[in-house]
């Protein structure tokens, strides 16, 4: 078993010679399982990126730990293996298609690339109705909450405060498109009207996406409002799917 230094660094030039060295070691898989547990940044940063599968529902958990509450190179490591592995062995899909909380919170991670791995992933995990179920409930949880503190705001707040919530909201945006049939239509609904009134542009883009994907008159003003928005992206979306109005 390998001595861990559990240190957490205040360096970065100390965290990244540590991690140049472990890449070019080799560990055993129960190796990177105690780094998952117990290791420092650059640890647990390389031991996600080397796991090459996982064997039981304890090596999930310690694993997936791993995705939210800790340092970012951490959960993005964690976050991109998550996705080659159900790529590569779907065999691990349904071991992996839990804690779906876990996978909301990820889904609006204040890193991007983080988000987009979360939600691909997501997307495989679909077919699982308790994952999609919760996963769901979660999402529209946090759509809420941004409605809420976005109402909140007057023009006296700090910039990066509001963008915070519409980063948040663009990606809550992002997962719903996945399950836009699986949404009462009166909740759809609301949620695009009142997305669709953000000053902010890829906010408005995001919601003509996900009309994109409805087939419903119910949506027909939606779609006229936005297929006329002052925004060329917006427009875009209809000029590139016209069929949306068929």
């Amino acid at each position: 078993m390998i001595n861990l230094n559990t240190g957490f660094y205040k360096d970065l030039d100390t965290n990244f010679e540590q991690a140049y060295s472990m890449a070019l070691q080799e560990f055993s898989h129960d190796d990177l399982i105690q780094m998952l547990k117990f290791g420092n940044i650059p640890e647990k940063q390389i031991a996600a990126l080397k796991l090459d599968t996982l064997l039981s529902e304890e090596e999930v958990q310690v694993f997936l730990s791993n995705l939210t509450g800790c340092d970012g190179k951490i959960r993005e490591a964690t976050a991109l293996k998550i996705n080659k592995l159900i790529t590569e062995q779907t065999s691990l899909i349904p071991m992996l298609s839990v804690q779906p909380e876990r996978y909301a919170m990820a889904s609006v991670d204040i890193n991007g690339n983080i988000c987009r791995l979360i939600i691909d992933s997501v997307l495989i995990f679909k077919s699982n109705k308790d994952f999609s179920r919760v996963y769901i409930s979660t999402i529209l949880k946090f759509i809420d909450e941004a409605f809420c503190e976005l109402d909140k705001f007057i023009f006296r707040d700090k910039k990066y405060v509001i963008n915070k919530q519409l980063f948040k909201l663009y990606w809550c945006l992002e997962a719903l498109k996945i399950f836009v049939k699986d949404i009462e239509p009166v909740k759809l609904y609301n949620i695009l009207y009142r997305a669709s009134q953000e000053k902010e542009y890829t906010i408005r883009e995001k919601v003509a996406q996900i009309l994109q994907k409805t087939n419903s008159s119910e949506f027909d003003d939606l779609k006229l409002n936005l297929k006329d928005d002052e925004n060329y992206y917006v427009r875009q979306v209809f000029l590139n799917h016209p069929s949306i109005f068929n």
